[in-house]
């Protein structure tokens, strides 16, 4: 796994931009050798803000839309269509304003999807649909996925893996969450150690509230306390930073950071 590499933006409007940037890059590069690819997609201000500049991009038209799989990281446990779930702010950001295959994107399931409001159901529903996913090459039950996008809580969280929470020793690939300290306090979220088959994984956060966040979890905090840690992706790590959440990192990660 990889050690995390920083880079930081001036503001959270540049973020997005530079972010969106580089999923065209590593989507294409990827259709390229394989004629397909596959992303995570992230809730979130600045995840939702990304997938706007994403759509808006004049560069998008470099990727082919019909060969590229969807997926999220997390989800809140509500009614589809609900304005809280991270599916319909991706689909009114993103999905809804490009040509993609409804067959490659796949939403965690719904409190009224086909296994109703039985949140394990539901888990194990989406951990199956992962495996069903998973190519030979991959080599474990779910896909090598080319980029996982994560927003990053004030306390540390990642997806919905906040710290000391149940979800962080459940060895499960999808795994569900209760009393979840933000509302609503049940979700579905990847395991970590699903999150860290991705090739590359990126953290994405802007704003002051989450530098201290951002310091623990590059300054060797252990996962369990502070789950952003623990990310790691297969090939390449990112921490994608604006100057504020940057702004308390220790000097030898400042130095690696672009301004």
């Amino acid at each position: 796994m990889s050690a995390p590499l920083v880079v930081v933006h001036r503001d959270a409007t540049v973020l997005a931009q530079a972010v969106a940037a580089r999923i065209i890059t590593v989507v294409v590069d990827a259709q390229a050798a394989r004629g397909e690819a596959s992303i995570v997609l992230t809730g979130g201000g600045i995840g939702t803000a990304t997938l706007r500049e994403l759509a808006e991009s004049p560069a998008r038209f470099a990727i082919d839309w019909s060969r590229l799989s969807f997926w999220w990281g997390d989800e809140r446990f509500l009614p589809s269509g609900h304005p809280d779930r991270n599916e319909t702010q991706a689909r009114a950001a993103l999905l809804g304003r490009v040509d993609v295959d409804p067959e490659r994107v796949h939403p965690m399931p719904a409190s009224d999807g086909p296994v109703g409001d039985d949140l394990d159901a539901a888990a194990d529903h989406y951990a199956a649909e992962l495996a069903a996913a998973a190519q030979p090459e991959d080599h474990g039950a779910t896909p090598s996925f080319d980029v996982l996008l994560l927003g990053l809580g004030p306390e540390g969280h990642v997806a919905s893996l906040f710290p000391e929470a149940p979800a962080m020793y459940d060895d499960r690939p999808v795994v569900p969450v209760r009393g979840c300290p933000k509302p609503p306090p049940t979700r579905i979220s990847l395991a970590l150690a699903t999150i860290n088959r991705a090739r590359e994984a990126w953290v994405i956060a802007a704003g002051e509230e989450k530098a201290g966040a951002a310091r623990l979890a590059l300054s060797g905090a252990g996962p369990t306390a502070v789950p952003a840690a623990g990310v790691r992706g297969k090939v390449t790590t990112r921490w994608l930073l604006d100057r504020a959440a940057a702004s308390r990192l220790p000097s030898e990660l400042a130095r690696l950071a672009s301004p």
